[in-house]
């Protein structure tokens, strides 16, 4: 019992807010019956796919022979809710947390949004092009 006791107890879950109709994503950690567990990370997002994000991530490894660090990038896919899909853009900073394996690269579900990108996309406008005379 004790061992249960001393670990470590993950955030509670702040869901997201559902605002067309309701969150049907059963991959969905706040609305579906997926569940979290392992490892969580924060990282940029890199590329976003329908339903899943690439995020990448630096971290610092010890090269033994020459008594060093050296950073490392990490790229990890994980699961987009769809509950979430409009508020995640690529350059946010996103929390996500290990789950089972959904396919074979996506083994993580994006939890929630840390940070928004500081730069943002522009978009170019569109105007009509009319020959003038």
């Amino acid at each position: 019992m004790k061992r249960k006791e001393q670990k470590k107890k993950l955030e509670v879950k702040e869901k997201p807010e559902v605002t067309e109709g309701s969150c049907n994503d059963r991959d969905c950690p706040f609305h579906g019956n997926l569940k979290v567990r392992g490892r969580a990370f924060e990282g940029e997002v890199k590329k976003k796919f329908p339903r899943r994000v690439a995020l990448e991530f630096e971290r610092m490894i010890y090269i033994r022979k020459y008594e060093r660090y050296a950073k490392a990038k990490t790229k990890v896919h994980a699961r987009l809710p769809s509950c979430m899909i409009k508020q995640i853009n690529v350059g946010d900073i996103i929390r996500v947390q290990e789950c089972r394996p959904l396919s074979k690269i996506i083994h993580f579900v994006v939890l929630k949004k840390l940070k928004e990108s500081e730069h943002k996309i522009k978009q170019p406008l569109k105007t009509k092009n009319k020959k003038q005379k």
